[in-house]
């Protein structure tokens, strides 16, 4: 785990040398001080020698700057590391998403991806950049400081160090403290939030009043693990400080040390302060960015089920001629079959609707054509030429998609339908809306095509984003059309129209249409009417009703309900 967690420094080593140089350099100048400090009070104060004292008033004028410089370079360029990892993470995660099939995001809920991504990376970036700078600099400053010391006076010094692992024992307990109450936080947050009103108002508000008690109890118990954080630093410190006066000036009294050694001590005493903390933080940010760290290789190891063979080869020119050879299909359980011995033909250009109840595998089906679940057994061909000796991106690029659920990126309605298409022209994109009737309101917005469609289309209606959605699959072209319920959802009106452009998407196109309002599917070259059982019927409209089966009776079923 550690070792694939610095392969992410690699890249950037250049700019982690600079940073871990320019840091060394900051920690040398901060053990230099309080010995210049030292050296003029013993030395050259008292001489008099007013030459000496300008010429190291000048060197430490120039450290401070190079100082000045340093902290700049080491703030700036590692957070700059920090981000760069974080970016190279995303890069690779989102890559492996993208690879991982349908049956990932079915077991997997939207929020825990996007914590992945965010929260995790997040806590990685913190110990990406401030974990080794943090160790780096306190391990000198307390090396450092420490050799000083015991060059000043050994006793005074070990007497000090004594005091450190107390401190540091002190420190990460009560930052493992905080973190605790932190997480009691955020769980009385989320319970808040899940709060929703399905009956009774009051009874909601009583809910919410008890996590709100919760949130404002976790909330003081964090504070106070603060305030004794915050406080008995500051006591041992202050301890420390009041043990350097006190047996600091014994020495002086007795001559072992002088009055700018003990200066110096004190100065070292409130540089102790500083790496110990760095120390303790480090110690929180391990803890977080390594659970985040782990959390994100195991998205990174959950291997890809659908992935191209080695000897997979492009389509070229597809005609759309579609067979399903005895082909099963079950979600992992073999005993839970969805689909059994399905074996179908679609000629090209044909229209073949899928009726049925829910349940009975329709959209199933029709998701396996372009792989979005592998068949447990069986085999689906496409123009004779077996979809998995195709490669996928070749696959998938000859399918259109409609949904019933429509999903418009968070942008513009130009940047929307250019999906389809992304290298389609001005002209191309107009067209295409035109053919999706959805032109004349588009140019009715006053931002036009330029018009902001809110996050996931919600400035716009259900048909608004089914006709965009359309128009998109336009500019794609595809030889193959899947309309799963694309006008369910919709009112009568609404549905008609948006009719009219699948009928015209359809033309020339093998087309395989999940239909619940029977209306709109009379006039298909081919009904499938499928069950539990697999596919029970088959025929066009006519021949159903006239057969008086299963489509018989859901028709006059949905006639009746219209009446």
């Amino acid at each position: 785990m550690f070792k694939k967690f610095i392969a992410y420094y690699k890249p950037h080593k250049t700019l982690f040398i600079t940073d871990m140089f320019f840091a060394f350099l900051i920690s040398v100048f901060d053990l230099v001080f309080p010995m210049f400090t030292r050296n003029m009070i013993n030395v050259i104060i008292p001489e008099g020698n007013m030459q000496m004292l300008l010429r190291w008033t000048g060197i430490m004028v120039f450290l401070f700057i190079l100082r000045y410089i340093s902290q700049y370079i080491v703030a700036y360029y590692g957070h700059l590391l920090g981000v760069r990892i974080e970016h190279d993470m995303r890069r690779d995660i989102f890559t492996h998403l993208q690879t991982l099939p349908f049956s990932y995001y079915d077991n997997t809920k939207t929020g825990h991806i996007m914590s992945r991504i965010i929260n995790d990376l997040m806590d990685i970036t913190e110990l990406a950049h401030h974990g080794p700078e943090d160790v780096f600099i306190s391990t000198i400053m307390l090396l450092g400081s420490f050799t000083i010391l015991m060059f000043i006076e050994w006793r005074l010094t070990l007497i000090i160090f004594a005091f450190i692992p107390l401190m540091i024992w002190f420190a990460i307990k009560k930052r493992k403290k905080i973190a605790s109450v932190n997480s009691q936080i955020e769980n009385s947050i989320s319970g808040a939030r899940v709060a929703k009103s399905f009956t009774n108002e009051e009874y909601e508000i009583l809910k919410f009043n008890d996590r709100n008690a919760k949130f404002a109890s976790a909330r003081g118990e964090s504070y106070k693990v603060m305030a004794e954080f915050v406080s008995g630093v500051g006591i041992i410190s202050s301890a420390l400080n009041l043990i350097v006066i006190s047996l600091g000036g014994f020495f002086v009294y007795r001559n072992i040390i002088d009055l700018g050694d003990l200066f110096a001590y004190t100065l070292y005493v409130n540089f102790f302060m500083q790496p110990i903390k760095k120390l303790t933080d480090f110690m929180q940010q391990l803890q977080n960015g390594m659970t985040g760290f782990t959390r994100f290789q195991e998205v990174m190891s959950i291997e890809p089920s659908i992935l191209d063979r080695e000897d997979a080869v492009e389509l070229g020119t597809v005609e759309g001629r579609i067979d399903f050879r005895n082909v099963t299909f079950s979600y992992g359980n073999e005993d839970e079959r969805v689909l059994s011995g399905i074996n179908l033909t679609i000629d090209k250009g044909k229209t073949v609707a899928l009726v049925g109840p829910s349940g009975a595998g329709k959209t199933t089906l029709c998701h396996l054509i372009p792989r979005f679940y592998e068949t447990t057994s069986g085999e689906i061909l496409l123009d004779g030429v077996n979809i998995k000796d195709v490669r996928l991106k070749s696959l998938r690029r000859n399918i259109g998609l409609v949904q019933q659920d429509v999903f418009l990126f968070t942008g513009t309605i130009r940047e929307n339908i250019q999906y389809g298409n992304p290298s389609a022209t001005e002209e191309d994109i107009i067209q295409a809306a035109k053919n999706a009737s959805i032109h004349d309101f588009i140019k009715s917005l006053p931002r036009g095509y330029d018009t902001y469609v809110g996050e996931k289309g919600v400035m716009l209606s259900g048909g608004q984003k089914q006709r965009i959605s359309i128009a998109r699959l336009f500019l794609k072209n595809p030889p193959v059309l899947i309309l799963d319920e694309a006008t369910s959802a919709l009112d009568n009106e609404t549905e008609k129209m948006i009719q009219n452009s699948l009928e015209r998407l359809s033309i020339n196109r093998t087309t395989l249409v999940i239909a619940h309002r029977l209306s709109t599917i009379k006039n298909a070259d081919e009904i499938l009417v499928m069950t539990g059982n697999g596919i029970e019927e088959k025929g066009s409209h006519e021949e159903l009703l006239n057969r008086g089966g299963i489509y018989a009776d859901l028709y006059r079923s949905q006639f009746r309900d219209l009446q």
